[in-house]
């Protein structure tokens, strides 16, 4: 699509609604990029810590909102939602795009309230409800269902990173209502291939934040199995504990791992180019609730191999055998097998990071992701 904005929806107001100003500019800048390249006016409203800038570079402007993310509570995101039904309000909204469950909640409240029929709902992922597999689980993912479709409006459209969200809503993912997106997009021009380090060990990463539900657990665990076996591998883990999450791993026991012999956690880094300079294999065995992770994507963008589970989002990306290996969910012992295979074979590992690079290159790149919602954009604003 062209990028020279469309004089029918230039002007036109669009404003984000997402919890965190760390998450939108980790994500979803190229959204607003393509937005500004359709001639929208773009505002973001957020929770404002230390990224206003980065997405202000984008056009939009930043209007913030003090609210925790962390928290269902009625009271609380009742509240909320009063004040962003005020700011939607007063900024006269054509549409809003609402990232992530709770904002979509909260969001598509303030829509209603404000009156605002165009809305963009993006489910970016389950979160720890996917991830739980319990009656509990199965409750929380219906009672999500009728909430989210509840706050839909004749103009509303969804967006999902993989097939298998829009089922869980009920939703066709061919459907005219539903739109997939190859998740954040990636610039394939930041980040290339380059020569893989010398082998042995096979040198493995897992790029996250340090939560439970990424399954930071099963790759120490399945290093730990396999290094005993008489393999020569080694771990490196890079990401932080998200203390707004309550699946945070304690760092006493990152900590503890990191004494261990082979494994090693580096704490969070800003220069994941340079962690896969270093491994040969991205590692991220996600136990579910996954859009489509960044961080498997800027993996193979940088043409490494991709050992990951079976859970949406993950076998989005990865064709096992292909880009990499898909392993059970919560089976260290397979994916320990997984990664032993690829140390007594470093040819695979090379053949299968080219083909996540050619995999990133068809569909997934930035541009890929900004037509496609500029195509949404466009044909919401002149419905």
């Amino acid at each position: 699509m062209s990028s020279s904005p469309n004089s029918d929806l230039h002007g036109r107001k669009l404003v984000f609604i997402v919890t965190e100003d760390w998450f939108f500019a980790s994500h979803f800048l190229p959204m607003a990029r393509a937005a500004h390249e359709l001639g929208l006016s773009v505002a973001v409203v957020t929770r404002v810590r230390s990224h206003r800038e980065a997405i202000e570079a984008t056009g939009a402007r930043v209007i913030p909102l003090e609210a925790e993310r962390s928290s269902l509570n009625p009271m609380t995101a009742g509240y909320a939602a009063g004040q962003l039904a005020a700011i939607l309000k007063a900024e006269n909204a054509d549409m809003v795009h609402c990232i992530a469950l709770r904002s979509i909640l909260v969001g598509g409240f303030a829509a209603t309230m404000a009156g605002i029929s165009r809305r963009v709902f993006a489910l970016t992922g389950s979160g720890l409800l996917g991830a739980r597999a319990d009656l509990t689980g199965r409750l929380a993912r219906r009672a999500v269902r009728l909430l989210v479709r509840g706050l839909e409006t004749r103009q509303t459209r969804y967006l999902f990173e993989n097939t298998d969200d829009p089922r869980s809503l009920g939703l066709d993912p061919a459907g005219p209502n539903v739109t997939i997106v190859g998740g954040a997009g990636i610039d394939p021009t930041m980040l290339q291939p380059s020569r893989l380090p010398p082998h042995p060990p096979l040198k493995v990463a897992v790029v996250a934040r340090m939560l439970w539900s990424k399954g930071v657990d099963l790759a120490v665990e399945a290093v730990r199995s396999a290094r005993a076996s008489g393999a020569a591998i080694e771990l490196s883990l890079y990401g932080a504990p998200d203390p707004s999450n309550p699946k945070a791993i304690p760092e006493k026991t990152l900590k503890a791992w990191d004494a261990e012999p082979g494994i090693a956690w580096h704490g969070a880094t800003r220069d994941v180019a340079a962690v896969w300079r270093e491994h040969h294999v991205a590692c991220l065995p996600s136990r579910g609730g996954e859009g489509l992770p960044r961080t498997l994507l800027e993996a193979a963008a940088c043409g490494r191999a991709i050992v990951t589970t079976d859970v949406p989002g993950c076998r989005t990306l990865v064709r096992d055998g292909q880009e990499g290996r898909v392993v059970p969910a919560d089976d260290a012992a397979s994916l320990a097998e997984a990664l032993k295979a690829l140390a007594n074979d470093p040819d695979l590992a090379a053949r299968m990071g080219e083909a996540a690079r050619a995999r990133v290159l068809d569909g997934f790149t930035e541009r890929d992701v900004m037509d496609g919602i500029k195509r949404l954009y466009a044909s919401m604003l002149t419905s």
